[in-house]
């Protein structure tokens, strides 16, 4: 297996073309007659990108901590705040205090920190960024409507050819007329995402909002929690779709697990918003191009690379993607369902409720961590198998390799590479680490509280705040060898009985786990035989 996620210089919100600095990508610019870089593609796309979600994390800590919460008796402490705005922020759902705490005013502002973080979100900024270089690089030649349209009518006739000279080097384009066309594609295309934001928010804020006010299960649920039909059909698809898996009740999706029609309404939404996403985007531009007859949105199909939006993969490279996600989901789904079909996890449901929320579970693993089943009553085959999903990144895909002419992994850009490229770690040595530092800082615990506090469990925390999906073991109180003092059930994570190191520790390897993309080419030095 393969990991074809896009390279850590390809990521996030820089523009992929300021990032690749290979020798034939420099000839193409230089043939192409582009205009010099602007000074923020200098940038180090790494800090660029920490600096964007640890300037988000604080200001959403701020707002938190200015606004009143709905249970005053026991307020959030700041780290309560600072750990709650990170976990939406970087979209890992790890929690340290129930849900149910905080106000409308609170839950307004994890929505947007939620949003902001998504990967959809944060991709069609680096477009935005990518817009104003293609601007600067076009001049004014892209900004004539005439030329466009000219260009367009040729593109109709079949005037212009889409094809790559043999070198690689240049299109068959006049430079001019080439960056004008990149220009109009890198728009569009950003018309094309900002529409698909739109399109999935709002069908799904409908559908949630329809389905609770017809269900009066479901409903109820909400209502003996005091908690709003509009709040929770905002909150909800905003924290499916950018993958974080906050919900607003302390019990996640456990107790709406019957109703089947909503747990339906929700998973395609996890799919659309970060593993499935090229491929869907694929899609959608294919049709737009169908649909309208602009040769723009063919263009953008042909020429992703030039485009620079490390989302619209090949079309290739989208089925294989395709395909191994749903090998992945039927892998999983086989193993839960046999390990779990009878016993009293799913005790309570009929079979269509079985298999809808068992689909719901294995969906959620990889990335989402909304769940219908308490992980802490899973087999441990079951869990073991979770953890391997949530450490792959999202765009994991086996691309078999045909030395005849059929797929091949891409290649990748050649350069020198910097010494620190040779220093950095794997980053399971990384997670290795930071799983050692807990067991050091809640060594008291685990001594004295094994059955809550082992290395298994721990194991999961951090792994699941590395993989941004926010699945936890819980604790429980019945579990103590030595009860000493109240203890009370609650349904945030169990990172919330850890202590303020601990806490910490975790708040790092969330950011970690956002950034991934820049790590998972570490360890080159290391030679195993």
């Amino acid at each position: 297996m393969r990991n074809a996620s896009t390279p850590p210089q390809q990521i996030g919100i820089l523009p992929k073309a300021s990032l690749v600095r290979n020798s034939s990508r420099m000839r193409m610019d230089e043939s192409l007659g582009n205009k010099p870089r602007p000074f923020s593609s200098y940038f180090n796309p790494f800090l660029l990108h920490l600096c964007y979600f640890v300037a988000v994390s604080l200001l959403g800590f701020l707002a938190l901590r200015s606004a009143t919460p709905r249970s005053v008796s026991s307020p959030p402490t700041d780290l309560d705040y600072f750990f709650t705005s990170v976990s939406a922020t970087t979209v890992s759902s790890m929690s340290v205090v129930d849900m149910e705490v905080f106000s409308d005013l609170q839950l307004v502002i994890i929505i947007i920190l939620m949003f902001s973080g998504g990967e959809v979100f944060t991709s069609l900024l680096g477009l935005q960024l990518r817009l104003l270089r293609s601007r600067f690089s076009a001049g004014r030649v892209a900004m004539n409507p005439s030329r466009i349209t000219c260009l367009e009518l040729k593109m109709l006739a079949g005037g212009v050819n889409y094809g790559i000279n043999d070198d690689g080097l240049g299109m068959k384009l006049p430079p001019e007329d080439h960056r004008t066309l990149v220009f109009e594609s890198i728009k569009w295309l950003a018309y094309v995402v900002s529409g698909y934001l739109v399109v999935v928010h709002v069908t799904g804020f409908a559908s949630v909002f329809l389905y609770l006010t017809l269900i009066s299960s479901a409903s109820r649920v909400l209502d003996d929690k005091g908690i709003s039909i509009r709040t929770f059909s905002a909150f909800l698809p905003v924290s499916t779709f950018s993958n974080c898996g906050f919900t607003l009740t302390n019990e996640n999706m456990t107790v709406f697990r019957k109703n089947s029609g909503l747990l339906l309404v929700l998973f395609p939404l996890t799919l659309l918003g970060n593993t499935l996403y090229p491929p869907c985007l694929r899609a959608a531009i294919w049709g737009l191009g169908k649909l309208s007859k602009r040769p723009v949105f063919m263009y953008i199909l042909k020429h992703h690379e030039a485009i620079g939006y490390e989302q619209l993969l090949p079309g290739s490279h989208s089925s294989f993607l395709l395909a191994t996600a749903f090998g992945f989901l039927l892998l999983q789904f086989v193993l839960l369902t046999a390990m779990e079909w009878g016993s009293r996890v799913m005790a309570e449901l009929n079979t269509y409720q079985r298999i809808v929320a068992a689909w719901f579970q294995v969906v959620n693993t990889r990335h989402s961590g909304e769940t219908t089943f308490e992980l802490a009553s899973v087999s441990t085959a079951v869990l073991v198998l979770f953890i391997v999903m949530m450490y792959l990144p999202p765009y994991t895909t086996f691309l078999p390799t045909n030395k005849a002419g059929g797929i091949s992994p891409p290649m990748k850009p050649k350069g020198k590479s910097s010494l620190t490229d040779y220093l950095l770690l794997s980053p399971l040595s990384y997670l290795a680490f930071f799983v050692v530092l807990v067991c050091v800082t809640e060594r008291e615990k685990l001594r004295n509280d094994p059955l809550n506090f082992n290395v298994f469990n721990i194991t999961i925390e951090v792994i699941s705040a590395y993989g941004n999906v926010g699945y936890s073991m819980g604790y429980s109180c019945i579990s103590r060898l030595e009860p000493t003092g109240p203890c009370k059930d609650t349904g945030y994570g169990f990172v919330g009985r850890w202590s303020t190191g601990a806490k910490i520790a975790l708040i790092v390897v969330m950011f970690f786990g956002r950034l991934k993309k820049f790590f998972i080419p570490g360890g080159k030095a290391w030679k195993l035989s």
